[in-house]
């Protein structure tokens, strides 16, 4: 029989034990932050267009999720300046990836939608994050998945705070 504890940080959050629980708090939480930031360092990795910017992904996925934005909107939903998402939507109207149409009744006003080819971009950039995590949690065994199972839940709960 294996008496070994797991000493980790993550482990002592459910430990009864733990010397100073105000340490073990901030090791854990920091040990949880540098694995969600690699997970997600690699998810991003996966994408249908490499020269795609994360920040110009993160608009064509707005609008795939939320629909059509004016500018303004659009710089707000991504926390940039209006100057800095002009940039962001010039670069993808460029490329064909999405399109500007002048409000019939404000002509000042333009709204921002996705073409196909920025919905296509969107799906098969999906696809890929979603396959490679498929595939990396296929080699874990059954109770690492139900567990990262549970930790999704939790973790979607922490960022709805």
């Amino acid at each position: 029989m294996n008496d070994s504890v797991d000493e980790s940080p993550l482990h002592d959050l459910t430990s009864a034990r733990g010397a100073e629980p105000s340490h073990d708090l901030s090791a854990a939480a920091s040990q949880l932050r540098m694995a969600t930031f690699r997970l997600a360092r690699r998810l991003r990795a996966q994408r249908a267009v490499d020269t795609m910017s994360d920040g110009q992904f993160a608009v064509l996925a707005a609008l795939t999720v939320h629909g059509a934005h004016t500018l303004g909107q659009l710089a707000d939903r991504e926390r940039v300046t209006a100057p800095s998402m002009n940039r962001t939507v010039s670069l993808l109207e460029e490329a064909g990836y999405l399109t500007r149409t002048p409000d019939e009744v404000d002509r000042r006003k333009v709204t921002i939608d996705l073409t196909d080819d920025g919905r296509t971009v969107v799906d098969e950039t999906v696809r890929r994050r979603d396959a490679w995590l498929e595939e990396a949690l296929a080699g874990l065994s059954p109770d690492d998945r139900r567990t990262l199972a549970q930790a999704a839940e939790i973790m979607r709960k922490v960022a709805e705070r």
